[in-house]
Parts: structure tokens; C-alpha cells; sequence
């Protein structure tokens, strides 16, 4: 560069072109320093800059210390001059040094800028913020400043006979461009020039003049421009500042790009980064790297595609005026070429390669808060590496590596560092799996910072966390979802102080709707207990507490309601009935007895069979029932072989039962299962004990016996519990399984020694049989919203509590005339909605009651109740609107052979059609492979 003073190498940010003419001119110039636009705070980093392990895209975080939020970054990528400029000073020996505004100034700066010299604060609030390059674009007469910088800078070259020209014209430009805009809308550069200015002058004092400066192109002129000291001094007085700290951290390219919201970015990194490295032939190696992600993908693109679309870049260019193909070139002869004309593909292109998600890395030795010292530890000791391409990781809680993984990810959340996601786990719904969507941002350095004032370790750190969070949550809702948190990280000393919390706010909460939403998270909880080796007999007896204060205030919370709120209510009442069921798991485990033996079912949520055991104490019989329903008094002392009481709760007799239990007594069958899965004989209607035949070995096995109601009592089948006996349930004939003394059937495990464990089940019995006294409540009171009682009625009805013919009952009174048809649908919704469409295939005589019911709406009425009903059956899945379609074209109950009705699937005719089985029999032997003599396979294409 001619004439004395500085070497001023002006340059567009990220600008591969760039890069290479600021490495020519500086191998040419030789300067004795080298200045940088950046924070001079960063100075002491520099060096770190030579290490091998400091990989760019990196950039250089500054956070305010005591107020680790307040932050900036300054990215560096392989093909930034500013770092192309470090690293060729640090290979040279040269010192380097940041010139911009430091940091300190530039966190602490707020809206409110200094006015410049001669300019007045209106002046500048009304001026427009200039885009150097897209003026300098629409001067040459491009619309697109990307392809005029291409054409002008990218496609040049350095500057082989004078690497200092590039340089030259962009000053001339930028130049013109201060004369005409002045700031450009940027009061902020007055003051980093004056900045930029007295640190020249320092180093020149020093250096001399044999100093080159690597900064923006737009502050080159005001670089040249001769000011005195006392000026540049006065802009800079007064500026506020705050204590800072600064590192490196990983950056992406992803981060690099203008979408990301990065004033300084640019639209293709991972285009730019291609040009910076290829040596020779770029559009070729570019396409040759689309074809790779391509195949990679499955798409079929051979050698001749690339050929193809390098000839079509080529003449595209030429058509354009272009000296050589840029991405626009190769974007469209890719989407010509190898994708067949579809932006699908290209869009993984553009995601993939032309932005990229190349993640920077940063070594060891850089300054970092001690909490981002342990995490990097524990990355290292679990093998789990930050990456910027999202990846799913599914996590096995039962490997104690896994386990690790989950607690790390689920102490981060807690501390708002966002690099996992949990997703639903794919084939297995046991709580021993997790799955994670992983992501690292760069962003997430920060976040960490500001969660080292929690503490130096990511334990001790997500405690405090967890503490503070438990003291200032808003909702008994937000404490219970801090309590699951905690189980799910592994931060049992953080429980005590969130259990205070939410014995607190529980006490206080008197809101149905703030109890409800509280309780499944908390019973969720539970569940973790044996995976996790998490004691949670604590948050057992707050749920048990909580669960009891939600059977007092729903009844009253469910009347009065309009329809918003009568959904609302309905969740609540399906969460409540969930984590009932739920809460009998985890009690169930925690005292080593069956919940499915204990309730009756051997199922999962341990609901069906009948009314509790817990239906008589220590006191001996005693009548339960709820409403006009007849009562049933079991005894079901734990100790003594009970008795059954069958009757009406008024002068019933007491029976010894046959077996070691009330009721009706069973013995398996040889073989007969002893797992929790196995189910318990059950039946529907009277409590007439079931006849005790032979068995195939000679043990007796129940058979049916008449019930009270013409029905019959069903033995059980093969698996069925050893030693569980039944009593009739509450005034409906169902069954109230009582727990034989020794191990707890499917688990060969005795229960607990002392009272911890017999009461535990009791009180689950207890809360069971009170919830379900609840909903019967709740299904019989007129006053309650229609679509709760519909609901009410089908939890019972799954639970076993409900025969078919007392349900049937109900929907023929909420379905009668006088109900107003609005309130009609809501019950309808409530009792089949949510996937309740099998039950209607599976119960013709409710489906009847439905058709019935809509046949007879009035047609004034009918527009009111059709968008709850399309809300109702469109939930249903396709096979089930379709056989229910065809079930009620024919009619509900009705058959062409009325011996036949009920040994049929619905919707399906009595006898086979044979010819059109006899159709379909070569095609299905040619699959099966099965040898057959016919020759002739028509229909088949053999």
C-alpha cells in the first residue's frame, strides 16, 4: 500500500476473499504488529489461538461477572481475516492485539447513545442504518449484494501483482459511501473509531508505523481520517462499564448465518468455508459433496450427475455474465441435475452443506467458570459429546452409564441449560427407558455461566437451583413438576426443602382444578422409586393427603359448570383416576404386594374387579354403598381367613367362604400362572357362588354358577392368582378381592415386617374404593355437567364396578326426552369419547341406545348437538368408524340368524362367504410358501 503510515486492510466479516487477500498482503507488508477489530480485553487469549485443540468456529464470549445473562459474542470461523490475521501473527512471532471497544463498555451500554460532534440526537434517531454492501451492489447494478461480492471479490482472486489493490478499492468505495451516509445510522461506530483510533496511535508509538490494522471496511476511512487525541478522548468519557470475564467457546456455522440473527452474518458458511479450503476446481469439489449427502440419504446420483450438473453450472454462469459459477449456478443445476426439478432434496442440501452445522471446539487450558470445568468432565467420563447436528439418544436406566446420561440431562434442565430434549420412548413404555433429542448451541455456554452462581458442580449447582425454585413456585402445580424433576436427576437432598414447599401451598390451595393438576406429577413421581433406588415414602403420604382432598372437592367443583369448564373438569377427573391408579403401583411396590392381586385385576393399573377389600376393617363387616345402590359387607381383616357377607347391606347373612377368602372361592388349574399379570375371576351381577367341578387332574376348578341376575359368574381362566378370593361388589354383583396371608401372588415376596406394610395397603385399598364412591357420586347427580357424568360412568364401567346392563340403565336416563338433547351429547361425549368408539362396536345394546336417542333429536335441535357428536366420533379410528357405520346401517342388534346373535364379530356375516375365500387362498399360499399342485394361480401374475 503506498504512502507512509499504517497498513489499514479493510474487510468484510466471514468473507473468504477476504481471508485470502489479508494472508497475501500480509506475508507481502510484514508488519512488525498486527491490530484486530475486538474486545482488547481478549488480548490474553490470543495465544490460545496456536493450540491444536481450539478448532474454529469458535468465538469469544464476554459476560458481565455479576450478571452472567448480560453477554456477547464475537465469532470467529477458518475463514474470518480476522482470524486468518491471528493465526498469521501467532506463526510469525508478530504481536497481535484487539482494538475495538472493550468489552466492559460495550455490556453495560444501553439504548441511549452519545451524540457525535456537530450532530444532534434527532438527527440520528431519523437516520436509516446503511448496508455497505447492498448500496455498493445497487451501484453496479446488482439486486444481490451475495453475487456482486462474489463477482467482485470471491472470483478475483488476491491480487496476484498488487495484494494491496483489493484493498485499496474497497477503501475508495467505503469512502464514498462515509461521505454521502456518515454513520450510516451507527451513532454506536463514532464511538468504537474513536476507540480504534487511540489504540493505533498507542501502537504506532510503539511499533511505528509498520502496523497493519485488520478491521471492517466500513471503519477504514474514518481510521484515516487525521482527529486529535482531546476528541477521540471526549467521545469516549463518561461510557459506563461493569466488571467482565471473557473465554472462547464452540460456535457453529449455523450461528454464523444471517437467519440466525447475527448482524455480521452471512447467508452460506458452509459455502464460504468450501471456497476458503478448496485448492483448485471449487465447483467441482462442491458438487461432488452434494452428491455424497445425497447417496448418504439414499438418492440414486452417479458420477455422470455431477458431470451433468457441472456442465450446466458452467453455461449458466456464462449466460449470466458470471466469470465463474456461484451458488446460484450450482443451486440450480443440483435442482436440475440430481434432484429431478424438487425442492425437497435440495432443502437438505442447503441445510446440511450450503449453512452446515460445523461445531467449533475449544481446549481445555481456556479460562471457563468451574461449573463448566465439571460438565466438561462429566462429558468426558459418560461419553457424551456436545454436537451441532441434532441426534436422538435413547438411554437404558437400568446400565449405570445410561443412568448417568439422564441424570446429567435432567440436572442441566433444571438449571436451564437446554441441551436435551426428552421424547417419547419408541417400543417400551417402562420408566427404566428415556429418549433424548440432543442439540448444542452455542448459546448454551452462556447459559451455563449464568448458572455457575448456583454453585461449582452441576449437582451441587442444580440443588441450589432446585431449592430456589421450590421457595418462589407459583402453583402447587409448579412444585409438584419440581419434585418429579428432582427424582427424575437424582437430587434426593434437594427433596426436603421441596416437599416443605408443597406441604405448604397444598395446606393452603383449596382450588379442585390447582389439587388435580398437582396430583399426577407427584404420583408420576413414585414411579421412579425403583428404577431410580429413590425413596419416596415421603411423597407417597403427600399424594395419599392430596388425593383425599380431591375426593372432598370434586363432587361441589363439577356442578354449575359451562361446557369450557365441564372439559376442563373432565381432564381433571381422567388425571385424577390415572394417578389413582398410578398411586396403587407405586404403594403396591413399595410394600412387595401384587397391585393386581391386591385390587382384584393383575392389571397394570389394578382397578378392575370389583369394590375394594377395604371395604371392612379391623371392625369386621360392614355394609358399603353409595346412592340407592345395595350394600356388601366383606370382612378383610389381614390376619384371620374372612367371611363374606351377600345381601342388601341390610340383613345380609354371613357365609364362611369356601376357600381361604369371602366370596366366591377358586382354585387354579394345573399350570395355573402365580404372575401379577394373571387376572382374578370376576363376574357381573348376583353374588351366587360358582359350583367347584374336577379339574383335568383332579384339583377343582370353579365352574359358572347362576347369578342374581340371570348372568353367570366366569371361572377363571388359566394364569388366573392362586389364593384369591371375591365377594360380590357394592349393590351391582361384582367382586372384592381379599389378600391370602403369605407372599403376595406373581412376586413370591413376603410383605414387610411390622405395620409399615399392612397399612400401606389398606390405605391403597382404602383410596381406591373412596375414589370410586366418588365417581358414582358424581354419576348419579343430576346437577353435575352432563359430559362429567358421562365420564363418571364409563371409569366405572372400565373399572368393573358397572355391569353392561346398569350402564345401559344410566345412558337411557341421560339419553331419555327429558333431557335437553345439548346436555344429551355432553354425557355421549364424555362416556364414549376418548377412544370409546370399541365400546360401542363391542355393546350393541349402547349403541342402540345412541342411535335411538339421535334418530329422536327434535331438528331444531340437531345443529346445536352435531359439532359435540363430530368432536366425539371423529377421535375414533378409521377401522372403528367403519364398522360402526355398518353396524348401524343394518341396525344395532339385529342379525340374519337371531341364534346366532352374539357368536359373531360385529359387522361380520354368520358363515364364511367360501368363494370369496377360495379367491384369495393361491396368493396367500404363494406368501406363506406353501407347496401346492395348482397350476393355474389366477388373479396372481404366475
Amino acid at each position: 500500500m503506498s504512502g507512509a503510515g499504517p497498513l489499514l486492510l479493510g474487510v468484510r466479516h466471514h468473507g473468504p476473499g477476504s481471508a485470502r487477500a489479508v494472508r497475501a498482503a500480509l506475508d507481502a507488508a510484514r508488519p512488525a504488529a498486527v491490530l484486530i477489530e475486538g474486545p482488547p480485553e481478549a488480548d490474553a487469549l490470543i495465544p490460545l489461538a496456536a493450540d491444536p485443540e481450539l478448532r474454529p468456529p469458535v468465538a469469544l464470549l464476554a459476560h458481565a461477572v455479576d450478571e452472567p445473562g448480560r453477554s456477547a459474542f464475537w465469532p470467529f470461523a477458518a475463514f474470518s481475516p480476522e482470524w486468518v490475521a491471528v493465526r498469521w501473527a501467532l506463526e510469525h512471532g508478530v504481536p497481535a492485539r484487539f482494538i475495538d471497544l472493550p468489552a466492559a463498555h460495550t455490556l453495560a451500554w444501553g439504548a441511549e447513545l452519545p451524540s457525535a460532534e456537530g450532530e444532534s440526537e434527532a438527527a440520528e434517531g431519523e437516520q436509516v442504518r446503511v448496508d455497505p454492501l447492498a448500496a455498493l451492489a445497487g451501484a453496479a447494478g446488482y439486486d444481490d449484494p451475495e453475487r456482486w461480492w462474489e463477482d467482485a471479490v470471491e472470483h478475483r482472486g488476491a491480487g496476484e501483482r498488487d495484494p494491496f489493490a483489493p484493498f485499496e478499492a474497497l477503501a475508495e468505495a467505503m469512502g464514498a459511501l462515509r461521505e454521502r451516509y456518515g454513520a450510516g445510522g451507527r451513532p454506536r461506530d463514532l464511538v468504537r473509531e474513536a476507540q480504534m483510533r487511540l489504540r493505533l496511535r498507542a501502537a504506532r508509538k510503539e511499533f511505528g508505523d509498520t502496523v497493519a490494522v485488520v478491521c471492517g471496511a466500513w471503519h477504514v476511512p474514518a481510521l484515516r481520517e487525521r482527529t486529535t487525541l482531546t476528541a477521540d478522548r471526549a467521545l469516549l468519557k463518561g461510557l459506563p462499564k461493569v466488571k467482565t470475564e471473557l473465554t472462547w467457546v464452540p460456535w457453529t456455522h449455523r450461528r454464523l448465518a444471517r437467519s440466525s440473527g447475527y448482524g455480521a452474518g452471512i447467508d452460506s458458511p458452509g459455502w464460504y468455508g468450501h471456497l476458503f479450503h478448496a485448492p483448485d476446481r471449487p465447483v467441482e469439489r462442491w458438487l461432488t459433496k452434494v452428491a455424497g449427502l445425497l447417496r448418504e440419504e439414499d438418492r440414486i446420483v452417479s458420477s455422470a450427475h455431477v458431470i451433468e450438473a457441472v456442465r450446466l453450472a458452467d453455461t449458466l454462469a456464462a449466460m449470466r455474465g458470471r466469470p465463474l459459477p456461484g451458488l446460484g449456478e450450482t443451486t440450480d443445476a443440483v435442482r436440475a441435475v440430481m434432484c429431478e426439478g424438487s425442492d425437497v432434496p435440495l432443502a437438505l442440501v442447503h441445510d446440511r452443506l450450503v449453512v452446515g452445522d460445523v461445531l467449533g471446539e475449544v481446549p481445555e487450558s481456556a479460562p471457563a467458570v468451574p461449573l463448566q470445568r465439571d460438565l466438561g468432565r462429566q462429558q468426558r467420563s459418560l461419553r457424551l459429546r456436545p454436537e451441532a447436528l441434532e441426534r436422538e439418544l435413547e438411554l437404558d436406566l437400568r446400565g449405570d452409564t445410561d443412568a448417568g446420561r439422564s441424570r446429567l440431562l435432567h440436572r442441566l434442565r433444571l438449571l436451564g441449560i437446554g441441551w436435551g430434549e426428552p421424547g417419547s420412548s419408541r417400543g417400551s413404555t417402562g420408566t427404566f427407558r428415556e429418549t433424548w433429542r440432543l442439540r448444542w448451541e452455542p448459546e448454551l455456554s452462556v447459559r451455563v455461566a449464568e448458572a455457575g452462581v448456583w454453585g461449582t458442580t452441576v449437582a451441587a449447582a442444580a440443588r441450589a437451583r432446585a431449592e430456589a425454585d421450590a421457595a418462589d413456585a407459583g402453583t402447587l402445580a409448579d412444585v409438584t413438576a419440581l419434585a418429579e424433576r428432582c427424582l427424575l436427576a437424582g437430587l434426593p437432598d434437594a427433596l426436603p426443602a421441596v416437599m416443605r414447599a408443597l406441604a405448604d401451598r397444598a395446606a393452603l390451595d383449596t382450588d379442585v382444578g390447582h389439587l388435580a393438576q398437582a396430583l399426577p406429577a407427584l404420583v408420576r413421581s413414585l414411579r421412579y422409586g425403583d428404577v431410580r433406588g429413590t425413596d419416596t415414602h415421603a411423597l407417597s403420604d403427600v399424594a395419599a393427603a392430596l388425593a383425599e382432598r380431591v375426593f372432598v372437592g370434586l363432587p361441589p367443583a363439577c356442578t354449575a359448570l359451562d361446557s369450557d369448564a365441564a372439559e376442563q373438569m373432565r381432564g381433571h377427573v381422567d388425571a385424577v383416576h390415572t394417578s389413582v391408579g398410578l398411586l396403587g403401583e407405586a404403594l403396591g411396590s413399595a410394600t412387595g404386594t401384587d397391585p393386581g392381586a391386591a385390587s382384584g385385576t393383575g392389571g397394570a393399573a389394578g382397578a378392575a374387579g370389583g369394590a375394594d377389600a377395604d371395604g371392612a376393617g379391623s371392625d369386621g363387616a360392614e355394609g358399603t354403598g353409595s346412592g340407592e345402590a345395595a350394600g356388601v359387607g366383606a370382612a378383610a381383616d389381614m390376619d384371620t381367613a374372612p367371611t363374606t357377607t351377600v345381601g342388601t347391606g341390610e340383613s345380609a347373612a354371613a357365609t364362611p367362604a369356601p376357600g381361604a377368602g369371602g366370596g366366591v372361592a377358586s382354585s387354579p388349574a394345573v399350570g395355573a400362572d402365580r404372575s401379577a399379570g394373571a387376572a382374578a375371576p370376576s363376574h357381573v351381577g348376583g353374588g351366587a357362588p360358582a359350583a367347584s367341578v374336577p379339574g383335568a387332574s383332579g384339583s377343582p376348578v370353579s365352574a359358572p354358577a347362576p347369578a342374581a341376575d340371570g348372568g353367570t359368574v366366569s371361572p377363571p381362566g388359566p394364569g388366573a392368582g392362586a389364593g384369591v378370593t371375591t365377594a360380590p361388589a357394592p349393590g351391582i354383583g361384582g367382586t372384592v378381592p381379599s389378600v391370602p396371608e403369605g407372599p403376595a401372588p406373581g412376586n413370591g415376596e413376603s410383605m414387610p415386617p411390622g405395620p409399615e406394610g399392612p397399612d400401606r395397603v389398606r390405605r391403597l385399598r382404602g383410596l381406591r374404593r373412596r375414589w370410586r364412591g366418588v365417581l358414582r357420586g358424581l354419576a348419579g347427580r343430576d346437577a353435575v355437567a352432563g359430559v362429567v357424568r358421562g365420564r363418571a360412568v364409563r371409569l366405572l364401567m372400565d373399572e368393573g364396578e358397572l355391569g353392561a346392563g346398569e350402564a345401559a340403565r344410566l345412558m337411557g336416563v341421560a339419553l331419555s326426552r327429558g333431557t335437553p338433547p345439548v346436555e344429551a351429547a355432553a354425557w355421549i361425549e364424555g362416556f364414549v369419547g376418548g377412544g370409546g368408539g370399541l365400546l360401542l362396536v363391542h355393546d350393541e345394546r349402547l349403541l342402540g341406545l345412541v342411535d335411538s336417542w339421535l334418530t329422536g333429536v327434535p331438528a331444531e335441535a340437531f345443529t346445536d348437538v352435531l359439532p359435540l357428536l363430530r368432536r366425539t366420533f371423529a377421535a375414533y379410528d378409521p377401522g372403528v368408524r367403519r364398522t360402526l357405520g355398518e353396524l348401524v346401517r343394518r341396525g344395532p342388534g339385529e342379525q340374519s340368524d337371531p341364534g346366532a346373535r352374539g357368536l359373531t364379530a360385529p359387522g361380520f356375516g354368520v358363515e364364511p362367504d367360501a368363494g370369496r375365500a377360495d379367491a384369495v387362498r393361491p396368493v396367500l399360499r404363494l406368501l406363506l410358501g406353501i407347496a401346492t399342485e395348482e397350476k393355474n394361480l389366477t388373479g396372481v401374475g404366475v
